[in-house]
């Protein structure tokens, strides 16, 4: 019985790990719609605040750092006058496209549903 309960930990764990490390990339509610704001093209810092509602101009600055990090956006600075800053995804963000399509459907199933009024199951 004991190694059946190690065996269900150890599945769990393999599991819940990587999602974990999605969540801790993906933290936060501006991360995703700013992801979905760039699926449109590269944009300037001005063009994503206006996109990504209710954001400050500190929380982009910062959020737009993590995914830079994380591989997930490119910042580009043009040798120009003035310095020209854009952001885009790079490839592997690609790797969210059914994440976030999935994400997209679920979201409108639960809106029909709040909207029915339809919360007993």
């Amino acid at each position: 019985m004991e190694n059946r309960t190690e065996l269900q930990h150890s599945e769990c764990m393999g599991i819940l790990r990587p999602i974990r490390d999605a969540l801790d990339v993906l933290n936060g509610k501006w991360k995703l719609p700013i992801i979905v704001a760039l699926t449109f093209g590269e944009k300037r810092f001005t063009e994503i605040a206006k996109e990504v509602h209710g954001i400050t101009d500190r929380v982009l600055s910062k959020e737009l750092q993590d995914l830079t990090m994380n591989g997930l956006v490119k910042r580009t600075v043009t040798d120009s006058f003035p310095v020209k800053v854009t952001y885009a995804l790079t490839p592997h963000s690609k790797s969210l496209d059914e994440v976030i399509e999935s994400l997209r459907k679920w979201g409108v199933l639960h809106r029909e549903m709040i909207l029915k009024g339809s919360l007993e199951n």
